[in-house]
C-alpha cells in the first residue's frame, strides 16, 4: 500500500507529508488488514522476492520438529505453534540480524513490521520494538544446532543464554531444557 501521511496529527494537510508504502494482506472475507503504521524512522525490508534489493530479507515459517505440521504464528500478540495457519501471514517472520547482537537473529512480523517475537516473563509475544536495550535483548537469540537434531535449529536466549524457545502446550516460551522432549520442543527449522 503507498500512501502519504504526517508525522504529527497537527500538520494537517500541509506540505509536510511524505510518501510511504507498507504491506498490507487479506482477511478471509476479503476485507484488506493494512497492518500498523510504522515511524518513517523504521528501516522496512525491500519485498522478499527481489532478491537483488540490498534491503530484501527472506520471509520465514519457523517449523516444529516434534510437530512437524505446526508452525510458529502469533495471534492476538500471543505466540504459539499451530497447524493450518490462517491468515497465513500470522506465521511469517523476517528473520533479520539481531537488535542486540547482529550475529544471532530477531524474527519480525511480516503483517506487523516493527513489531519481533520477544520474551517477557519468559513467555514470547509479539511486541513492538519499544527501542530500549531491554527490548532489544528480549528480542535476540542466537541460532544454534538443533539440540533435538544437529540439521535443525535451536534458538538460545540472548539475555538468559540457560534458555532456548520451545513449546509447551503449543504457548512459546523460553525454558532451560535438559529432557528429550523438552530438547524435541525446543529444535525447529527455517523454512520458506
Amino acid at each position: 500500500m503507498v500512501y502519504h501521511a504526517n508525522d504529527s496529527t497537527s500538520q494537517g494537510c500541509g506540505t509536510t507529508r511524505t510518501s510511504r508504502a507498507q504491506r498490507i494482506s487479506w482477511n478471509a472475507d476479503g476485507t484488506p488488514t493494512l497492518g500498523v503504521p510504522v515511524s518513517t524512522a523504521t528501516v522496512l525490508a525491500g519485498p522478499s522476492g527481489e532478491l537483488g534489493n540490498p534491503g530484501a530479507v527472506t520471509v520465514q515459517r519457523i517449523q516444529s520438529y516434534n510437530f512437524q505440521d505446526r508452525f510458529v504464528r502469533h495471534s492476538n500478540y500471543a505466540t504459539r505453534i499451530d497447524a493450518n495457519v490462517t491468515p497465513a501471514l500470522d506465521s511469517q517472520f523476517r528473520v533479520v540480524a539481531g537488535l542486540a547482537d547482529s550475529t544471532a537473529v530477531s524474527f519480525e512480523s511480516v503483517n506487523f513490521p516493527g513489531h519481533y517475537l520477544r520474551h517477557n516473563n519468559y513467555v514470547l509475544r509479539l511486541e513492538p520494538n519499544n527501542g530500549t536495550a531491554t527490548f532489544r535483548q528480549d528480542a535476540t537469540f542466537r541460532q544454534v544446532a538443533g539440540l533435538a537434531d544437529s540439521s535443525w535449529s535451536s534458538f538460545q536466549s540472548y539475555n538468559f543464554p540457560t534458555r532456548y524457545i520451545r513449546h509447551s502446550n503449543y504457548v512459546l516460551r523460553i525454558d532451560p531444557v535438559s529432557t528429550a522432549a523438552e530438547r524435541a520442543d525446543a529444535t525447529f527449522r527455517r523454512t520458506s
